[in-house]
C-alpha cells in the first residue's frame, strides 16, 4: 500500500528545497547540464529521427535538457512538467519560440494527467525522486505511440556515496543501477542504448562541497543544520576518509537509457 502522507512529504520538501535553489540551478547544476547533452546524444546515436510531433518532459527544471533536445531536434508540441511551478516562467520563454505548442503543467508526475498520443518522452535527472517507478514508466508506455521513444537519465546506488558513508539522510528514494533500471522497464519497450557513468567533482573545502548541494537542490531530503562545529567535524571525516591530493570528492553515478516501444 502506498504511504501518502510520505510521498506528500518527500513533494514538499523536494518543492522547497528546488523552489529555494532556482535562481542559481542553471549554472550551479553542471552535472545535470552535462548529463543532458549527453543523454540527447545517446538519442541521436540510437537513430532516433530528427523531428517528433509531440513531446513531453518531465522534471524540466530550469530546462538544460530542453535547451539540449530542442538544439538537435524539431519538435511540433513540447510538453514541460516540473514539480516546481516557478519553473514555468524560466522554461517556457525557452521552447515556446521553437516549437509550434508548448506547455507547462506543474505537480508531481507520479498523479501528473500525462498527454497521450506522444513519440517523445524525455527526462533527466529526475526519476530518482519517484518512488513508484514501474508504474510511472507504465504510464509513460501508454501515453507513448508505438515506435515512440523514451529518453531517461538518473543516478545509480554509488550517488554520493562519500555522503551515505558519513551518514547522510539526503539520498533520493529511487536510487537504481542500470540493469536495475532495465528490470523496471515495460515489456513493450526495446532498450537501445543503457550506460551507467560516474562523473567525480572535486571540491576544495567542505564549504563549497555543501553549498554546490544547495545551490542544485540535490540535498532535498537533508533535515541537518551546519553549526560552525558540525562543518568542522563534517570536514575532518571527509578528508580523513575520501580527501585526494587536498581535494574533497564527490561522486554523481550517473544512468543513461535510450528506448523505443514496439
Amino acid at each position: 500500500m502506498k504511504d501518502h502522507s510520505r510521498q506528500h512529504d518527500i513533494h514538499a520538501r523536494l518543492r522547497s528545497s528546488f523552489g529555494r535553489g532556482l535562481a542559481t540551478y542553471h549554472h550551479a547544476a553542471t552535472v545535470q547540464q552535462q548529463i543532458t547533452r549527453d543523454l540527447v546524444l545517446d538519442l541521436l546515436n540510437a537513430g532516433a529521427p530528427n523531428h517528433f510531433d509531440r513531446a513531453f518532459e518531465f522534471g524540466c527544471g530550469t530546462g538544460h535538457l530542453s535547451d539540449a533536445v530542442l538544439a538537435k531536434f524539431q519538435i511540433g508540441s513540447y510538453f514541460a512538467n516540473d514539480l516546481v511551478p516557478d519553473c514555468r516562467a524560466q522554461i517556457l520563454p525557452k521552447i515556446a519560440p521553437l516549437c509550434h505548442y508548448a506547455e507547462f503543467r506543474d505537480g508531481a508526475i507520479e498523479q501528473l494527467s500525462v498527454p497521450e498520443g506522444l513519440d517523445l518522452v524525455l527526462s533527466s535527472s529526475t526519476l530518482q525522486w519517484v518512488e513508484e517507478v514501474p508504474a510511472v514508466l507504465a504510464r509513460l508506455s501508454r501515453a507513448l505511440r508505438p515506435g515512440g521513444w523514451l529518453a531517461l537519465s538518473t543516478f545509480g546506488q554509488c550517488q554520493f556515496h562519500q555522503l551515505v558513508a558519513l551518514g547522510s539522510d539526503a539520498a533520493a528514494p529511487a536510487y537504481m543501477n542500470a540493469d536495475e533500471l532495465a528490470a523496471c522497464m515495460p515489456a513493450d519497450f526495446e532498450i537501445i542504448a543503457l550506460k551507467q557513468d560516474p562523473i567525480v567533482l572535486q571540491f576544495s573545502t567542505a564549504l563549497q562541497l555543501l553549498r554546490h548541494l544547495r545551490d542544485t537542490g540535490v540535498n532535498a531530503r537533508s533535515g541537518q543544520i551546519w553549526s560552525p562545529a558540525r562543518l568542522h567535524l563534517f570536514e575532518r571525516e571527509y578528508r580523513a576518509r575520501f580527501e585526494r591530493n587536498g581535494q574533497l570528492p564527490l561522486t554523481y553515478d550517473t544512468v543513461r537509457l535510450i528506448a523505443r516501444k514496439r
